[in-house]
């Protein structure tokens, strides 16, 4: 499949305009490489496009070669129910290297969230269903690997750089 199977809604994680020309939306991992190198890139095509663009994060944890890829994306969902999922989003990637070691309740602190609601966030059902709910959508979407990009809906097949992505996106305006 080339297209989203389940639409952007008021549910994903989200930064920019609802009435924004085009969305980007990123199945990605936390423990990924190739999401870690995307994840300024994603800065920059924001910081070009401004209003005209909607960023949307979806997990995509491969477990079976990424064993810490579930535990952060929780980590994230647990930093969402706050009100602090972008925060939390931004300070796993910065912290990838660390994953399989670190203390993800110090992240918790240092972002700013409660640590009694946090801890006991990240294993509730329904962050754990969130993470899979999104990693089921990404199967169904076509989704084979990270990072995986959709633009206005449909699987972007280029390369995963700052100018290709910018000009997939300058076509979509158009």
């Amino acid at each position: 499949m080339d297209e989203l199977s389940i639409p952007v809604s008021d549910t994903d994680h989200a930064l920019g305009s609802k009435t924004a020309p085009v969305t980007l939306v990123e199945y990605g991992d936390y423990e990924c490489p190739d999401c870690l190198n995307a994840f300024p890139i994603v800065k920059q095509l924001q910081d070009r496009f401004g209003d005209s663009l909607r960023f949307v994060f979806r997990h995509f944890p491969r477990n079976s070669i990424h064993p810490h890829a579930g535990v952060a994306a929780q980590a994230a969902e647990a930093a969402a129910l706050q009100g602090k999922f972008w925060e939390m989003h931004e300070t796993l990637f910065k912290n990838q290297h660390r994953l399989g070691d670190i203390d993800f309740g110090n992240l918790a602190l240092k972002i700013g969230a409660e640590l009694y609601n946090f801890e006991s966030s990240m294993t509730a059902d329904r962050v754990v269903r969130r993470v899979d709910l999104d990693r089921s959508s990404g199967e169904a979407s076509g989704v084979r690997g990270t990072p995986t990009f959709f633009i206005n809906g449909r699987k972007y097949a280029g390369k995963a750089d700052f100018e290709s992505l910018s000009a997939a996106i300058e076509s979509a305006t158009k």
